[in-house]
């Protein structure tokens, strides 16, 4: 699931990677369904145009302006389209990423690999684009992350979960910062199970100035480069 807005630059790029990622996965699962959607909200641009070009992608459009909407908007179309095909919510995991991002060819392979260990949740890392930051930003941002030790950071850029429990947990809130964290926080209160992995590590974009007021932009404007 992809929230999108104004994303025209780098839409393309994002859904290349999760269908060579799709592709990877009916490799050694041809029996598992995927489902991609796009939610383009509030865009102004042709971000919407530029997803329907991609091959499997559905798109749908909001006018919420607040990435928690697209979100549940995104996750209510998989699971309906998934519903009418006669798959039950049980069995369905929920794949999030963002439209700034690149996901490894592995990526939905190692979610899988979860699941099937027992995983509810799987809080995955990412790691900026170096082509859009300085010599120095980059050496600050390795001194800080360790390759095999995930520091279970939430991102919406790289967070997988079962159905299941995200219904327990009452799916993503209408917010427009840090939906995905709040979400995390209540599938803890549930006892879901949630593992950090940086086995599916997601590229995603360096750039200072995000589309909501803080996430990942904002730890790199304020908190990274300070």
């Amino acid at each position: 699931m992809v929230p999108a807005r104004d994303e025209s630059a780098l839409i393309e790029r994002c859904l290349a990677a999760v269908g060579v990622a799709r592709h990877r996965l009916h490799d050694d699962h041809q029996e598992v369904r995927v489902v991609t959607v796009v939610v383009a909200d509030a865009c102004t641009d042709d971000t919407a145009e530029l997803a329907r070009r991609a091959p499997g992608v559905t798109v749908v459009e909001t006018a919420g302006g607040a990435v928690g909407v697209a979100r549940a908007a995104g996750v209510d179309r998989a699971m309906r389209l998934l519903a009418a095909e006669g798959v039950d919510e049980s069995a369905v995991w929920i794949a999030n990423t963002d439209a700034d991002s690149v996901v490894p060819p592995q990526w939905l392979v190692a979610q899988v690999a979860l699941a099937d260990d027992g995983s509810d949740v799987m809080v995955g890392t990412v790691r900026p684009d170096f082509a859009d930051l300085s010599a120095e930003q980059i050496a600050a941002w390795t001194a800080r992350h360790t390759p095999g030790r995930p520091n279970g950071h939430v991102h919406g850029a790289n967070l997988g979960l079962r159905a299941s429990a995200y219904r327990a947990a009452g799916g993503f809130d209408a917010l427009d910062l840090h939906e995905d964290v709040v979400l995390v926080e209540r599938l803890r209160e549930t006892d879901a199970v949630v593992t950090a992995s940086d086995a599916g590590e997601v590229l995603t974009s360096g750039r200072r100035v995000g589309r909501t007021r803080g996430g990942y932009a904002g730890y790199l404007a304020f908190d990274l480069l300070a």
